[in-house]
């Protein structure tokens, strides 16, 4: 499954990636045969890269992120520490 991910302009007029909706997520983990319903956000978005391929890495980037065709780059990078 492929899901559209639109991009808005940043600060700097550069295209960017939009942040996945909790929806998307959900229809996500749905194609993937993952239950999200008693998941966290996290523990979910983890275990979808995991069935992807990924690394289980979302909220450990340190500001930089080699997983440059994540869908959840954007958000992970973008995480308060």
């Amino acid at each position: 499954m492929v899901l559209k991910v639109e991009t808005v302009k940043d600060e700097k007029n550069k295209a960017a990636p939009k942040k996945m909706t909790i929806r998307q997520l959900h229809d996500k983990a749905s194609y993937l045969n993952i239950d999200p319903a008693k998941m966290q956000k996290t523990e979910l978005i983890r275990t979808i890269q995991t069935r992807e391929g990924y690394s289980p890495c979302f909220g450990t980037a340190t500001g930089s992120c080699p997983q440059e065709t994540c869908c959840f780059r954007p958000d992970c990078l973008t995480l308060k520490k």
